[in-house]
């Protein structure tokens, strides 16, 4: 709750405002009763008109002035609420952009989506809450039990009597709840992954007729929500019946003393009344304390979770001890070894590639290429070894200084709903020109010219597009700002191979002062390129030409026959 506290601490003048204006509202409520009293058994039975009268705008003052400070400082901690979750979710959402993609991975992107979400809409609620009821309830509470000392002592112990009961159940579910509601986000968390994954593949869903087997799969992830919710509404929930038939019983036993008090002239018919409507505002208090405990519950919960991303670690700084060396080469990896988790991804991977050198990097799936490209953007560092850029070791740089030098286009990569133009230029600030001319390079100007031109609009997720088109436009995107390293992860798999060959011939006419690394399955996407990597199981199998791995590499061999056919290898040979 510190970190809450922290960014609370920005309104302190307005929330003291608006608990004070709370508190005069409804200490005003509080006398209510006792004016109800004394007109009752003082002022009625003398007959003054005019006295009572007076007495009587007394009470609508009194009313009046608590309906006033209460609305007043409703409204101000509606906007003490507004502002601090506006501000957290705004810095939460930052922090998650910061994060490594390690710290990505272990926290995973659904429970990112949850916290910024349903977790700062909880921690909303409880702040809004405790400024509206976290003061008015335990003054109301307190303050009734001090009056009913004042009407009758006797019948107020009975009250107090009950506090330590109300005191055990209050700790005890609270304690609980926090524990169930955090769980419930674990669940939340689940769902918004499924919901998630199921979106982003409703088309392969349909295709290949699954939809009633992910709908069954859903249903199964959505009962695990209901019931963490029900099982923490259950114990939460409790609270205010519990109380109420503890008060309850109360005001039986109030009722009950006080009809033989008030027979044997020990107390008055307007003390009795006074009293019982003191134990109603008690017992509204009391289901007002357990509904403050129950959103305490959801939002000490949320704002755990929340402070936890917020104050998880910068990680990939620079590292000033990092070294450098002298060389010509743009990229190089110097016995590279990297895992996930343990899982070995890289193992022991040197190769480098000069200024206008084309390397194009094929395996099978899983070999590790993308985390090739992982290394170079600096996701992760390397277990052992080192990756250079420029001749400098990639943990020197700040990271917007590093990934400046490439322009990127990755597996899956995204097209928002938006203008063709603010596609590729992606909020950079490119002039229109470089915007033009990058669309050229990547083969897209004709197809944008039919789709409206510049202005021509995405669909979300670009769905209005074919997949070759999307996968040049996001070309375009990556060579737009002329980067010194052009990373193409994967990004022909939807163009026809005469399209693919075209594309490759103009940016290497195009662009020849940058460095080209192109990840593929297709061997032809690859064997024109100055230097091929060729992985398996994440080692290095080969590395060179084509022409010198058709002689060398295997690995090299079997992936060209398996894409070609045995006949056409022994001719290549």
């Amino acid at each position: 709750m510190k970190t809450l506290f922290s960014y609370l601490s920005a309104y302190k003048l307005r929330m003291a405002l608006g608990l004070t204006i709370k508190t005069a509202g409804t200490l005003a409520e509080l006398f209510l009763p006792l004016i109800m009293e004394h007109m009752i058994d003082n002022v009625a039975p003398g007959g003054d008109i005019l006295a009572l009268s007076l007495w009587g705008v007394g009470m609508l003052a009194c009313a009046a002035l608590g309906l006033v400070g209460n609305v007043t400082a409703n409204r101000m901690a509606s906007k003490v609420a507004r502002d601090t979750t506006e501000r957290l979710r705004a810095d939460l959402f930052a922090k998650t952009l910061r994060l490594s993609a390690r710290q990505t991975d272990e926290t995973t992107v659904p429970s990112l989506v949850s916290r910024l979400s349903s977790d700062t809409y909880n921690v909303h609620n409880m702040i809004g809450m405790m400024q509206r009821l976290g003061v008015r309830a335990p003054i109301l509470l307190i303050g009734s039990i001090v009056l009913t000392f004042l009407v009758d002592p006797v019948l107020a112990l009975i009250l107090v009597a009950l506090v330590p009961v109300l005191t055990v159940i209050v700790i005890l579910v609270t304690k609980r709840g926090i524990s169930l509601y955090d769980g419930l986000q674990r669940s939340v968390d689940g769902m918004v992954r499924k919901v998630r994954d199921d979106h982003a593949g409703i088309r392969v869903i349909r295709a290949l007729s699954r939809t009633q087997y992910e709908s069954d799969s859903f249903r199964a992830v959505n009962e695990n929500v209901v019931k963490s919710e029900t099982k923490a509404s259950l114990t939460t929930g409790v609270t205010n019946p519990l109380m109420s038939a503890v008060l309850n019983l109360g005001m039986a036993a109030v009722l009950f003393a006080g009809a033989f008090r008030v027979a044997g002239n020990y107390a008055m018919p307007g003390d009795l009344i006074a009293f019982t409507s003191y134990f109603t505002i008690i017992l509204n208090a009391v289901i007002s304390v357990g509904r403050i405990f129950v959103n305490y519950s959801k939002g000490g919960a949320s704002a755990k979770r929340i402070a936890a991303v917020l104050a998880m670690p910068q990680e990939l700084l620079p590292e000033p001890g990092a070294e450098t060396e002298e060389q010509n080469a743009v990229i190089g990896f110097d016995h590279v070894s990297f895992s996930y988790g343990g899982v070995p991804a890289l193992s022991d991977i040197t190769f480098t590639l000069k200024k206008g050198e084309s390397l194009g990097i094929i395996g099978a799936t899983g070999s590790g290429k993308s985390t090739i490209v992982a290394l170079l953007l600096r996701f992760y560092d390397a277990d052992r070894g080192r990756v250079f850029v420029d001749g400098k070791d990639v943990r020197a740089y700040e990271s917007g200084e590093l990934r400046k030098k490439f322009g990127v286009v990755f597996q899956n990569d995204f097209l928002m709903a938006a203008s063709i133009r603010e596609n590729i230029d992606f909020e950079r600030g490119l002039r229109e020109e470089d915007l033009l001319l990058a669309a050229q390079y990547a083969r897209a100007d004709k197809f944008i010219g039919e789709h409206g031109g510049m202005d021509g609009t995405l669909t979300a997720r670009g769905a209005n597009f074919s997949g070759g088109q999307k996968q040049r436009l996001l070309i375009a995107r990556a060579i737009a700002a002329a980067p010194e390293i052009l990373i193409l992860d994967d990004s022909s798999s939807a163009l026809d191979y005469k399209t693919d060959a075209l594309l490759r011939k103009t940016l290497r006419e195009n662009l020849p002062d940058t460095a080209i690394v192109m990840i593929a399955q297709r061997i032809s996407s690859v064997r024109f390129a100055d230097k091929i990597l060729v992985l398996d199981d994440g080692r290095a199998a080969g590395f060179g030409s084509d022409e010198a791995l058709m002689r060398s590499c295997g690995v090299y061999r079997s992936i060209y026959a398996s894409q070609h056919g045995e006949e056409e290898v022994r001719d290549e040979r």
